[in-house]
């Protein structure tokens, strides 16, 4: 097969989440450490850092990938999902995965697959873990796909736990209470191994507390350990750059003497600054070398050094568009702060879902006097633009239907002058057909 015949057989054979929802989920690691047998437990070859959480971890792995990359580590850094090529999910020193190894490793292992019956997201770790073992790398960082305990990226013994926040999000699959989702996410957490928890949320600390202690996991949570005095807001920003200082709590800046610029602008980013930071306060007592002028050239820098797309995007000028891929409660909130920071005339906000989660809490959030333009995610989960917009209408949202998120966002930029607003989102699947 060629690539694109490889690919269309892995969207079409093995379950995959983006398209088909919680029924491509396979509870259990059964699949993932048959497959990693296979491979020569390739997860093993290799350190790592592991990263969950609701909101925040595909950003806080790129950041962490970047500044490890700078330091001159060869780095690996596992995400999903992709928004546009399927090798963005596996990248070494930034640099996709080839065609050429993806079409390999799934002619050396379909018979391996067809006896099995992996996932989608089960094969593409095991792709992910032998493409890291055979490039040799110095650390990769895994993101968890979906939860934690169960997730098959959950074979790996990592140098450190990373958890960045807990929010509403898969309910259906991780439970229907903070604490419940807590703790599917805490089981990444392993026994000696240290964990980084981004946020301190009164009504989940407890669950991270007891299983670090359960695993003699030492714990730290970053909120509690940094504040963050930002230079100038978003209006002020510098060739799209966020400054900020950062300082241990009453203590001294923690870069001495130098502010960070952050090419990731997003208000959202401050956290997840602070949760990278003391990352790297515990790779440097592990040994590896990360000076803070490691540190400040690689945040200024994550976009290009990593290919990260997607978070706080600006698309065009005139007029301004901005995409982002925050589609869940917490998520949505950290957007509507953004656009507030933003002085415009008229928001015109091109939105889309999918249809296996409840949209209420989300739409229940919008601002009512925006111009909506409803689209449906070109996938098969993607929710209907005419019932979106019945649903919208419940929360006096309105707009208008497009075929498309293309079409949707073409109208959007018609309509708006050069003192609006546009925005796109509301589904991570959105951003991938316009990035």
């Amino acid at each position: 097969m060629n690539y694109q015949a490889t690919i269309d057989y892995l969207y079409n054979q093995l379950p995959m989440f983006s398209r088909t929802g919680s029924s491509a989920i396979k509870k259990g690691l059964d699949n993932t450490l048959q497959l990693c047998a296979l491979l020569d437990n390739p997860q093993q070859k290799f350190k790592s850092i592991h990263v969950g959480g609701t909101n925040g971890k595909g950003s806080t792995s790129h950041m962490l990938a970047a500044i490890l990359q700078t330091a001159g580590y060869k780095t690996g850094l596992y995400t999903s999902p992709h928004l546009r090529d399927f090798r963005e999910r596996i990248r070494v020193d930034g640099q996709m995965i080839s065609e050429q190894a993806v079409i390999d490793f799934v002619a050396r292992h379909q018979t391996d697959f067809e006896r099995i019956e992996p996932s989608f997201f089960e094969m593409t770790v095991g792709l992910a873990f032998d493409c890291f073992a055979r490039a040799a790398v110095d650390i990769a960082i895994i993101e968890v796909g979906l939860g934690g305990r169960l997730d098959s990226t959950n074979v790996i013994t990592p140098l450190l736990s990373i958890i960045t926040n807990i929010g509403w999000d898969h309910m259906n699959v991780l439970g229907n209470t903070l604490p419940l989702i807590a703790a599917e996410k805490a089981g990444i957490i392993k026994p000696n191994v240290p964990v980084v928890i981004g946020e301190y949320q009164l009504e989940v600390a407890d669950v991270f507390k007891q299983k670090a202690k359960a695993e003699s996991a030492p714990i730290k949570f970053a909120s509690e350990e940094l504040l963050v005095e930002e230079e100038s807001g978003i209006e002020n920003q510098e060739a799209g750059l966020r400054k900020v200082v950062v300082y241990r709590k009453d203590g001294p800046p923690v870069l001495a003497d130098r502010h960070l610029a952050l090419d990731l602008t997003g208000s959202y980013q401050l956290k997840n600054l602070k949760t990278v930071l003391i990352a790297v306060d515990e790779l440097r007592t592990q040994g590896f070398n990360i000076s803070d002028e490691h540190i400040a050239t690689a945040l200024e820098q994550v976009r290009t050094l990593t290919g990260l797309n997607g978070r706080w995007h600006t698309l065009s000028e005139y007029p301004l568009t901005i995409c982002d891929t925050g589609h869940n409660p917490d998520g949505i909130a950290e957007v509507l702060q953004n656009i507030a920071s933003i002085p415009y005339r008229q928001l015109h906000f091109v939105i889309g879902m999918v249809n296996d989660k409840d949209s209420s809490k989300v739409l229940s959030m919008l601002p009512k006097n925006a111009i909506y333009y409803f689209c449906r995610p070109d996938i098969p989960r993607g929710l209907d633009a005419g019932e979106l917009q019945q649903q919208a209408a419940a929360f006096s949202l309105k707009g208008e239907i497009y075929p498309s998120v293309k079409d949707a966002l073409k109208a959007a930029q018609a309509k708006a002058t050069d003192a609006d607003l546009v925005f796109a989102g509301g589904s991570t699947f959105v951003v991938a057909e316009i990035v």
